[in-house]
């Protein structure tokens, strides 16, 4: 696989954990905002807000790499980082929260949370990420032209492609279990392109959507008696728990193929994966654009990774355990 980078376990879960400790992140209720950044040439301070959906590591990885893009700028700000806990009134109401203290832009991590302060404000820029597709949501007219106050980047997944690999280390599967949260809009999405992908594969595929964390355990342990590999795209509500689905899998002795390589280091076996940090920073770059007046959000297509930029991650403890060779895709 020389087109990609190749990340194995130890080095995500040494990375993973200095993500959280690096960002400060605040429960909903807040902290005092954070001031920081060398000035831009004018002086002026942007008031930054920023709500994100709840804590994993994919959605942490987001928010560094937004803070990161904003300190290489060199601009000055004022940053309030909010935490919604998953929560969605907790959303609405930090939204509300970071519109009335007229915020110079507000940076939204998921879709629940920029759905929220897309409903609070059509004036302020808004910029999210870890969304799958902004018009699907609603939160653009288009991908490549918004048309409204928010833009962003997308971590819509290679999902055929990661497939593909699935079938080229384990021939054997034939029947596929997608697991997903119903309760997000963008897992749709790519379940419906997952099933598409899998028939072309000549898979048989079946869904298993759960409606809070509160079904996963149920939900896998029905899965892994039904199917011979899961397919767990990038969900929020599947990959704050994925440890445990992982762990329910494992037990059984089924693979399950990830969206995205915090999933992987949870226990997952592989992914073909965005990295998060990377569309973080995206994101940044293009909040820091809007706030010198250099552009504005209805006119910024929205952004992807470049397919050579992705990475193949690998569990070797899981395929080790599944007896699973992996050689193939790392090599």
């Amino acid at each position: 696989m020389n087109d990609f980078m190749i990340s194995r376990r130890g080095v995500l879960a040494a990375a993973g954990s200095a993500l959280v400790a690096g960002l400060g992140l605040t429960a909903c209720g807040g902290t005092a905002p954070q001031t920081s950044g060398s000035g831009s040439s004018a002086g002026s301070s942007y008031k930054i807000g920023v709500l994100q959906l709840t804590e994993h590591p994919a959605l942490d990885a987001a928010n560094k790499g937004f803070v990161a893009a904003l300190e290489d700028s060199g601009i000055a700000y004022e940053i309030d980082q909010q935490n919604a806990q998953n929560d969605q009134s907790a959303c609405q109401t930090i939204a509300s929260k970071l519109v009335s203290d007229r915020s110079d832009l507000i940076f939204a991590i998921a879709t629940p949370a920029a759905q929220a302060v897309a409903g609070a404000t059509s004036e302020i820029p808004v910029v999210g990420t870890a969304i799958t597709d902004f018009a699907e949501s609603g939160l653009a007219e288009d991908n490549e032209r918004p048309g409204k106050n928010v833009t962003g980047t997308s971590d819509l997944t290679p999902v055929a492609e990661q497939l593909e690999l699935m079938q080229k280390v384990l021939p054997e599967v034939k029947r596929v279990g997608i697991l997903f949260s119903s309760a997000e809009a963008n897992s749709a999405v790519q379940v419906k392109i997952a099933e598409t992908e899998l028939a072309k594969l000549g898979l048989d595929s079946k869904q298993y959507g759960v409606s809070s964390s509160n079904e996963i355990q149920s939900m896998v342990e029905a899965a892994v008696g039904e199917v011979d590999a899961i397919y767990a795209p990038t969900d929020n509500t599947i990959s704050s728990s994925m440890a445990q689905v992982a762990s329910i899998a494992l037990d059984a002795k089924i693979p399950v193929i990830c969206g995205e390589e915090a999933q992987v280091t949870a226990g997952g076996l592989f992914s073909l994966s965005v990295s998060y940090e990377e569309l973080g920073r995206m994101a940044g770059e293009m909040a820091v654009k809007i706030l010198k007046g250099e552009a504005e959000p209805a006119d910024m297509p929205i952004g992807h990774m470049r397919a050579e930029d992705l990475k193949v991650v690998v569990n070797d403890e899981t395929a080790a355990a599944l007896g699973v060779d992996l050689s193939d895709i790392t090599a």
